[in-house]
């Protein structure tokens, strides 16, 4: 991952690694036989230890768990912020090894389901399948912050604090914009189209 930090996901070759890493080719490709193999262990692994660490979400309303969660996977990635910046393109554009393909779907679903049940499992969860569906939702909402937090160019992702802010405070409206129909409606419209246009297998992310 260091490498590909410095050099950048293509101009990296699993030789650079094999001799980064002090070991023969032959080895390494008996237990990551690809670029991708590198990607998808560290999806894995980062996903495990985001799913650990969120098992301390505490009890209360939705829009705090989910801004448990949300901060959690940026204090969770903080580390390895400059690695996946130069994995962007791939997490986000690939559709054989980024974020949405069908290899990473494990690991995806693990990350998912923290924010399904950050709402599910809220003191004021709203009805099914409205829950699920929210939960989907703020999902792909942690997702586009993350992606902003990548991005972000100012000191200290100062820009992100800011939008982590504003997205705490936009949070009650929306608790209360729940109450309306046509809003549950559009969440509910909202999460299958994602999963539509999203997902090879729009079922998976069903509960």
């Amino acid at each position: 991952m260091r490498l590909i930090a410095a050099r950048g996901y293509d101009a990296t070759t699993l030789r650079d690694i094999a001799t980064e890493a002090q070991v023969s080719v032959g080895l390494l490709y008996r237990y990551f036989p690809s670029k991708q193999a590198v990607v998808l262990a560290l999806y894995d692994r980062l996903s495990s230890d985001y799913a650990q660490q969120a098992e301390g979400m505490p009890r209360g309303r939705w829009r705090d768990r989910f801004m448990f969660a949300l901060r959690t996977s940026l204090e969770v990635l903080e580390p390895h912020r400059t690695a996946l910046r130069a994995l962007t393109p791939v997490l986000v554009g690939d559709p054989d090894e980024g974020i949405f393909a069908a290899s990473t779907a494990f690991s995806r679903m693990r990350v998912q389901r923290v924010f399904e049940a950050a709402v599910t499992d809220a003191t004021d969860a709203p009805p099914q399948p409205l829950a699920a569906s929210l939960g989907r939702l703020l999902y792909m909402i942690h997702l586009a912050v993350l992606l902003w937090w990548l991005l972000d160019k100012s000191a200290r992702q100062r820009a992100t604090a800011s939008l982590v802010s504003l997205t705490q405070q936009l949070l009650p409206s929306a608790a209360l914009a729940l109450r309306v129909p046509p809003v549950r409606r559009f969440v509910t419209a909202v999460d299958a189209l994602m999963r539509d246009g999203l997902f090879e297998n729009s079922a998976e992310a069903t509960p």
